[in-house]
């Protein structure tokens, strides 16, 4: 024992020496402190939705910055009692602490225990790599005194409260209590604050949100502390920790705006330059309504997780090996120690299983997943080769053994039966972008799943082929060259020389063929065979020129593949050319920035809806009304359940690679995109109806709540009926009504089974 104390005591002497010696010898190197004392004041950009509610800031330093006096009195003494209680006694370096740290080093014969004091770790945060040696530990030591030299305590707890990382993204106590309270630090109870604290030894350890038993051992902890240290009573302490963590879902409502955000960014960089997007105060003013984004947000992730179920399952994300669960089977069946909400999706152990039901831990909640809730994934996947197979007879155990890490949702709560669904990430990405029409103000932007993981912007970036979503625009070409919705072109067997074989052979998505079809019943059931001769009576060359008249950019291919849609285009670029058809035939500029202001409330910039007619109204008027057939009886016909008047058009491309759907109501126009990034099939059956539609219904759904008048029918366009077999004019009022630009109706009737002849035409017209 003599011996381990003459140890202790020179290690002490070595320590104090050599940090004492080591701050003089590299003192003159050290950064500046004038940099951590400004941190308050600079302001980087504040950006703002179309209700003026902030959506995000883009600044130098990560976090939400708040005053230390804003912050709980709990949420400052859990972080001293947890991390140096000493703090307010130390002048940056806490020798009793290293002492403590060295004897019980010395003791345990080992080297875990530390005595960095809140500056030391501060200094760290600020100025250092997290690279452990010699000097490091030196610099960090030299920069703790410096720093209690030229900032208060206040200012020191202030600012490390401020920038320490939490976990899951979260820099600093505000922005770590929306992470996982989904409040503001202000409003922090004294078990929540503990937990927070209780991060900062290990964030991802302790997250509760990867595993809720650490969280709230490490909350006992700290509890402990902040009783020992006097902060509060035994009875507190107990309290706070039997009380429920009411955690919010996981990045729910963090980052639901960061697609559009990230876009923004990058137009303001690339104008203003980074010095003035992070330094220099900017406000800047948008267009994106908060309710449409998270309803788009809400609908892709649903969608997708849709599409990637039908796909098949992929088996458990992980497992966990040779742990004994017995202890969790005999806890309660719902816990106390944490709030659950239907319909969210929460990490789950799957602690014991049957072929009828497993039992699953999650959230601190023992759930039960029946049979019937993982019934998709009796389809199995094989991710290497994308194969799959059907297991017969399904039961639960073919798929699932305990231990498993799976994705659940909460299905159902019921007295204290918690009811889950078996859930896995997608794979399968997609884009959603929504515009108004008028104003050509951007009110929602998804460029993908999930913005954490891949920050790739799908709706801005992702140039894809359109499908059948380009045929309105051939269509409406084919207004402007003398054709009507009535017009009739025969869908039969057709071979053009000079594909790929030396011959093309166009075929329907059904592989038949239909005779003498109306053009308006070809769109609403895209026949492919109709919209390519369309093509070749138009000609390439107008329908190019058509097409760079409402909004396509890049290169087009001038054959007869365009009939196809054998080009590429972003879902944003296509939302813009609909645009043009919902906006009564003007070109709309799109606006994602309504005004922006300097740091002294000057104006530097600001956007107004400019628009340039493009194309007729009537033209305009003619597709969408075609398409809101499309809605009504066609391909599109999953819109319906909106229950207002809808325009809108799916696109599948070859191999099920790319899904569409793109269409409108009279307020707005949305684009949405389904597929892969390495543009593999999606799968079998996989269309722009299945796949995207249901996405784009779920979205508007939520966003035009019923809110959409009938589309406005401009002058110029007479209405008349039509035998539905010949296009030509009906000898009585058994026909189906059309409309027509003025002029361009039908000159002959059908063979009627009428006796009478009605010489002028114009009667029919009745609107």
């Amino acid at each position: 024992m003599k011996l381990k104390l003459i140890i202790i005591f020179a290690l002490v002497a070595v320590v104090m020496g050599g940090t004492a010696g080591g701050y003089f010898a590299i003192s003159r190197g050290m950064p500046s402190i004038q940099e951590l004392k400004e941190f308050n004041h600079i302001v980087g950009t504040k950006i703002y939705a179309d209700d003026d509610n902030l959506i995000g800031e883009l600044k130098v330093e990560k976090g939400i910055f708040i005053p230390l006096e804003s912050m709980p009195k709990n949420m400052i003494n859990a972080l001293v009692a947890v991390e140096d209680s000493r703090f307010w006694k130390h002048k940056g370096i806490d020798y009793i602490a290293i002492m403590r740290a060295i004897v019980k080093d010395v003791i345990h014969v080992s080297l875990k225990e530390g005595g960095s004091t809140l500056t030391q770790q501060l200094a760290k945060v600020v100025f250092l790599s997290p690279e452990k040696t010699i000097k490091r530990k030196l610099m960090e030591a030299a920069l703790a005194f410096k720093i209690e030299k030229s900032l208060s305590k206040n200012e020191i707890i202030e600012l490390y409260l401020n920038r320490v990382y939490f976990g899951h993204g979260a820099y600093g106590v505000e922005m770590a209590a929306k992470v996982y309270f989904g409040k503001s630090v202000r409003n922090l109870t004294l078990g929540e604050a503990a937990l927070i604290a209780g991060l900062v030894k290990a964030p991802t350890v302790y997250s509760p949100f990867n595993d809720l038993s650490k969280a709230k051992e490490r909350q006992a902890v700290v509890l402990m502390r902040m009783e020992d240290e006097g902060y509060i009573k035994k009875s507190e302490r107990e309290g706070a920790y039997a009380q429920p963590l009411y955690l919010s879902s996981l990045k729910k409502g963090v980052e639901v705006h960061n697609y559009f955000i990230d876009y923004i960014k990058k137009y303001l960089e690339e104008k203003y330059g980074e010095e003035a997007v992070y330094k220099g105060g900017m406000k800047v003013y948008t267009t994106l309504d908060r309710t449409m984004q998270s309803s788009a947000v809400i609908a892709m992730q649903a969608g997708l997780r849709e599409v990637d179920k039908r796909r098949g399952w992929r088996g458990p994300a992980d497992r966990k090996k040779d742990v004994d669960f017995s202890k969790e089977l005999k806890g309660k069946e719902l816990s106390t120690t944490v709030a659950i909400n239907p319909g969210d999706i929460y990490s789950g152990v799957v602690l014991s299983v049957s072929d009828k039901e497993a039992v699953i831990k999650t959230r601190g909640v023992i759930g039960r997943l029946q049979v019937k809730d993982a019934a998709w994934a009796a389809k199995v996947l094989n991710p290497k080769d994308g194969s799959s197979k059907v297991l017969q007879n399904f039961g639960l155990t073919k798929v699932l053994t305990p231990g498993d890490m799976v994705k659940v949702s909460i299905k159902s709560i019921q007295n204290r039966n918690v009811q889950l669904a078996l859930e896995q990430e997608p794979e399968v990405e997609g884009a959603l972008v929504a515009v108004e029409p008028h104003t050509g103000f951007i009110r929602a932007m998804v460029g993908g799943y999930d913005f954490s993981k891949s920050d790739f912007n799908r709706a801005i970036h992702a140039k894809r082929q359109p499908g059948s979503s380009f045929k309105p625009v051939i269509y409406a070409a084919a207004m402007d060259h003398g054709f009507t919705p009535a017009s009739i072109i025969n869908d039969e067997p057709v071979t053009y020389m000079g594909g790929p074989k030396g011959e093309w052979s166009p075929e329907n998505y059904d592989h038949k063929f239909y005779g003498p079809t109306r053009l308006r019943e070809a769109l609403a059931f895209s026949r492919n065979v109709v919209t390519v001769k369309l093509v070749e009576s138009v000609g390439i060359d107008n329908l190019i020129n058509f097409a760079r008249t409402v909004g396509f950019q890049g290169d087009m291919p001038r054959n007869l593949s365009i009939a196809l849609g054998s080009l590429n285009i972003t879902p944003f670029e296509l939302a813009m050319v609909y645009n043009v058809f919902a906006s009564n035939g003007n070109r709309i500029k799109p606006v994602s920035i309504k005004y922006i202001t300097d740091r002294k409330g000057r104006i530097l910039e600001a956007n107004e809806p400019e628009s340039e007619q493009a194309i007729s109204p009537q033209t305009s008027f003619l597709i969408t009304s075609m398409m809101e057939d499309v809605v009504k009886y066609g391909t599109g016909w999953r819109a319906k359940s909106l229950g207002v008047p809808v325009s809108g058009k799916t696109g599948t491309t070859n191999d099920y690679k790319d899904a569409w759907f793109v269409g409108y109501t009279s307020n707005l126009v949305a684009s949405v995109w389904v597929g892969f990034d390495n543009s593999r099939p999606l799968g079998s059956m996989e269309t722009g109806a299945r796949a995207a539609s249901p996405i784009w219904t779920a979205f508007m759904g939520n966003a035009i709540r019923g809110q959409a008048e009938p589309f406005t029918q401009p002058e110029g366009i007479v209405s008349f009926p039509v035998d539905p077999k010949t296009g030509l004019l009906s000898r009585d009022d058994s026909g189906l009504k059309e409309y027509f630009k003025e002029g361009s109706q039908p000159k002959q009737f059908s063979p009627s089974r009428s006796v009478w002849e009605i010489k002028d035409p114009s009667q029919f017209n009745f609107d």
